[in-house]
């Protein structure tokens, strides 16, 4: 059921906002598996759920956000929240960690294509 409620939740807000593309940083595997195994299931259901309703999928490496980001790969949790404050131009750094990687992984994903192609 939790996995069906992630899936269900993603497709309502995909049919909501029409996203042009879903970015999701990729796993960290740490010491215990059993989390790992959980988020996988749970980021499955995103993916599936973004699939399903035709849109573009892009995976980043937690290092490539930072990089991307701060300009640094191994970024502190609190430097991601000032860059991405000040990247976005907002009131105030984003309330948690977690606000601030999802806005970091979306600002990846934004300036990726630009990227990717001054490397050709």
């Amino acid at each position: 059921m939790r996995l069906k409620t992630i899936f269900v939740g993603v497709q309502e807000l995909i049919a909501e906002h029409e996203p042009d593309a879903v970015a999701l940083e990729e796993s960290y595997v740490g010491a215990d598996a059993r989390i790992a195994l959980s988020v996988g299931q749970a980021r499955g259901a995103v993916l599936v759920a973004a699939a399903s309703a035709g849109v573009e999928c892009a995976e980043y490496a937690p290092a490539r956000v930072k990089q991307t980001v701060c300009g640094y790969g191994r970024a502190e949790k609190a430097q991601m929240q000032r860059m991405v404050k000040m990247i976005l131009g907002l009131d105030a750094e984003p309330g948690s960690s977690h606000e601030a990687d999802a806005y970091a992984v979306a600002i990846c994903h934004a300036l990726a294509p630009p990227l990717l192609e001054m490397a050709r």
